[in-house]
């Protein structure tokens, strides 16, 4: 079927009259060329390693001399209780970020938009984006010197000034380990959260404020009724991503912070894929866990964006 017509009263097939536009935008589309191969080479081709989840992979036979098993893998999977542990700390420590680390980013964009002295609002920006360019390898050293029991300033604060008899071992106790996760992926990730939300509010149209301040509305009713709506579809689709990556726990993170001696509730799913993996080169088990938690990590996004839909009209779809 031909739609359309050239200057000499020719038909011209769709196909090709989208070709022409890309042909005419050449350089913007040689610009996107670079996306689009990482995403080909390093997001599509391997997938094609899903297979591994289904068969007894042996290392010398390859993908396709291996035998085929089905779901053999997931089931040795659900029986491991290392499997199963890392599931509980993966949805615990996911649990704790979202509701700790994904309002954050609100409430400093909240507040740093009310902040009327420009050079105060600059620095408090600055100091709070500064960790997300920091690796969690730095990050991790950081944090193993502020929070050593020995020497570190935290326990010395705590002593210090709150009488604290003994250290805290934050990285090596199970009872404060997955705080100091959520804490400092808070810490890290606050400032460069907020700017997404700053961005939003800075498109608000001024003249609602303007309208608000001449009918007597104070500073938090302003926020209330004008910002909060304003920007909530950007917080629902942000909020539709979070739940999407609930499984993501923060494998840096944890790989970096953690040691055996909390396993029992710092191991995550990330964590034991890669110990399983490439530590005890047990390819099959560590791609069924993998492709299992990509699969419920997809299913959340469907459900999350329908659900999200339906309260409040708002979705990435």
């Amino acid at each position: 079927m031909t739609s359309g017509l050239t200057g000499h009263g020719r038909t011209v097939h769709p196909a090709l009259a989208e070709f022409k536009k890309y042909v005419k935008y050449w350089d913007l589309c040689l610009m996107l060329a670079p996306v689009i191969a990482y995403f080909i080479i390093f997001k599509y081709i391997p997938m094609g390693g899903i297979v591994i989840a289904f068969k007894d992979y042996k290392l010398g036979l390859g993908i396709s001399g291996s035998m085929w098993v089905g779901f053999e893998n997931f089931i040795q999977a659900f029986q491991t209780r290392f499997f199963i542990r890392s599931i509980r700390n993966t949805l615990i420590i996911s649990l704790y970020k979202l509701a700790v680390g994904f309002p954050s980013p609100i409430v400093l964009a909240l507040l740093l938009n009310e902040v009327r002295h420009s050079a105060y609002k600059r620095v408090v920006q600055t100091i709070s984006y500064l960790p997300h360019f920091l690796s969690w390898v730095i990050m991790a050293g950081i944090l193993t010197q502020l929070l050593s029991p020995n020497n570190g300033a935290v326990n010395a604060l705590l002593k210090n000034w709150f009488g604290r008899k003994e250290s805290i071992s934050f990285l090596l106790d199970n009872r404060y380990f997955r705080g100091t996760a959520v804490v400092s992926d808070v810490w890290k990730g606050v400032g460069w959260g907020s700017i997404l939300y700053l961005a939003t509010i800075s498109s608000i149209d001024p003249t609602l404020y303007e309208a608000a301040i001449c009918d007597g509305a104070s500073r938090p009713q302003r926020v209330r009724y004008i910002t909060l709506p304003c920007i909530m579809p950007t917080i629902t689709i942000m909020l539709i991503l979070n739940l999407g990556s609930i499984l993501d726990a923060g494998f840096d993170q944890i790989l970096n912070l953690y040691s055996s001696a909390v396993y029992e509730t710092g191991d995550i799913i990330d964590t034991y894929v890669y110990r399983v993996g490439l530590v005890d080169w047990n390819y099959k088990l560590s791609t069924a866990i993998g492709l299992f938690k990509n699969l419920i990590g997809f299913m959340l996004v469907v459900t999350t964006n329908a659900i999200a839909k339906r309260i409040s009209g708002n979705g990435i779809w």
